[in-house]
């Protein structure tokens, strides 16, 4: 038996097969358009995403006995929001990305009003462009037509997870899981419900909300006219920082990861305690059983890393491919005191300063490309150390996602936490725990326990006994930051 699971990431789609065994059989991948019609405005266009699934899913099955899946699992980028035409499914406009800034103002009255407070209690975030509520705040204030079809219910609206499933299942379905509505700003951790009270304070209508589901077990299904062929129960849901701490099976209070994607995300599973924290740190739902059991957890969100090598590739083309950037960065000792500092959207945990914008600083006649590419993977570590210098981080820090495979990366990072940083054998570990999660939902494991046994090392990284030498970049780094806030206002 095998599980399919779906990874609608932030640049692409990459469907996966997991073996019973807990291994990746095959792969499909497909990138779709990143559109930034203004300064700080970051859109998708939903019908791309869903291309992307069904490419990403074919290339999967073209190598792979379809007869053997037995469920689909879903993780997906979190706090983006998409609308669409629950008869036709349909999306009214593109949607608006986690990344996007422009409801920086919204956040600002809202907070000069006294607000910030009350939603932190309720929700566990903070009033940020980051989250979805304040976007739909602004369609209801910017796009009155399209909004009108949402209160008449009309259109459907939530995170990318539910527009999948809708398309899966030709709209039979409008669901999402306790992991992904925690990060909208409209739930109540607490309550492990939608919050009526920030439904209004947001100006959202609840019903236009979808049905709040475990994050596993036989949660719809798809239809094989519109999905592949494939007639499958989806039972695995995850928003995808909480899918990469279940796919690293951080099942225990204290075991933390971090994943390095578009961004960082750096979490920390807190049981069934809800932990709020007053060092920038965020408290989010990371799952919930089927017979309603919540597990939480305290998170540092990092909006661009993996991006700001992306932005070197794409922006100014000094790369060929993010694969060069260890052989690059390489080839010199350090940066040559080059600092980088990827506020390129923005500084999220700890520092939360929209207004802040990317800073290369230190530049001289000598500054090479590979003096950059190095600030730029440096940049990523520092930006680490930044949110777990507000945690309580244990013996060891497990990584994962795409950058974790580079070896300079994940050295540097133990360099700078000083202690070893561990990297498994499975790096997709966010498509891995939605397989987890589904493969749960139709007994494929027995428990979470069961999915110990399939975590395996493949390196742990010493750190360097030169505390002097890292703390020193470090300084550097926490100076160049304090220069780039504040900088777009």
């Amino acid at each position: 038996m095998s599980i399919l699971a779906i990874d609608a990431g932030t640049t692409g789609v990459t469907a996966v097969i997991v073996t019973d065994e807990g291994t990746i059989a095959v792969k499909g991948y497909q990138e779709f358009t990143q559109n930034f019609p203004r300064p700080g405005w970051v859109e998708h266009e939903p019908e791309e995403i869903w291309q992307a699934t069904l490419a990403a899913t074919r290339e999967a099955l073209a190598s792979y006995d379809a007869s053997q899946l037995r469920a689909v699992g879903i993780t997906n980028q979190r706090e983006t929001i998409a609308l669409w035409d629950r008869e036709t499914l349909a999306s009214p406009r593109r949607a608006i990305v986690w990344q996007d800034r422009r409801t920086a103002d919204i956040c600002l009255g809202l907070r000069e009003a006294g607000h910030e407070e009350r939603v932190a209690e309720v929700t566990g975030l903070r009033l940020d462009p980051y989250f979805s509520a304040t976007k739909l705040t602004w369609l209801r204030e910017n796009e009155p037509h399209t909004w009108a079809l949402v209160e008449s219910g009309r259109y459907a609206l939530g995170t990318v997870d539910s527009y999948l499933i809708a398309r899966m299942s030709r709209g039979t379905w409008h669901v999402t899981d306790v992991s992904n509505a925690s990060r909208t700003l409209l739930f109540d951790l607490a309550a492990g419900d939608w919050s009526d009270e920030m439904c209004e304070l947001f100006g959202v209508p609840r019903d236009a909300l979808p049905e709040l589901v475990p994050s596993w077990g036989e949660i719809a299904t798809t239809d094989p006219a519109t999905f592949c062929d494939l007639s499958l129960p989806i039972a695995g849901i995850a928003g995808d920082q909480q899918s990469a701490l279940f796919g690293q099976t951080c099942l225990d209070p204290g075991d933390s990861k971090c994943t390095y994607g578009t961004g960082s995300f750096i979490l920390t599973n807190t049981g069934t305690t809800v932990r709020h924290s007053q060092a920038g740190l965020l408290s989010t739902a990371a799952w919930r059983s089927p017979d309603g059991v919540p597990t939480y957890a305290e998170e540092g969100s990092i909006f661009v890393t993996g991006a700001a090598v992306q932005w070197l590739r794409d922006g100014l083309q000094i790369i060929g491919s993010a694969r060069e950037t260890q052989a690059l960065a390489s080839s010199v000792p350090d940066s040559g005191d080059v600092v980088f500092v990827p506020a390129l959207t923005g500084l999220g945990a700890p520092h939360w300063d929209p207004q802040a914008r990317g800073l290369i600083i230190g530049l001289t006649r000598g500054t090479t490309r590979a003096h950059l590419v190095r600030a730029t993977l440096e940049a990523i570590t520092f930006e680490v150390r930044d949110v777990l210098a507000t945690m309580q981080l244990g013996d060891t820090l497990r990584v994962d996602g795409g950058a974790a495979a580079n070896d300079l990366l994940c050295q540097i990072q133990a360099d700078q936490l000083g202690v070893p940083v561990e990297r498994p054998k499975i790096v997709e570990t966010t498509a891995l725990g939605a397989a987890f999660l589904a493969g749960l939902g139709v007994g494929v494991w027995g428990s979470p326990d069961d999915l110990r046994r399939t975590w395996a090392l493949d390196r742990r990284f010493e750190p360097s006994t030169d505390r002097a030498a890292a703390d020193a970049a470090y300084a550097r780094w926490t100076d160049a930051v304090a220069r780039s806030k504040g900088w777009a206002q």
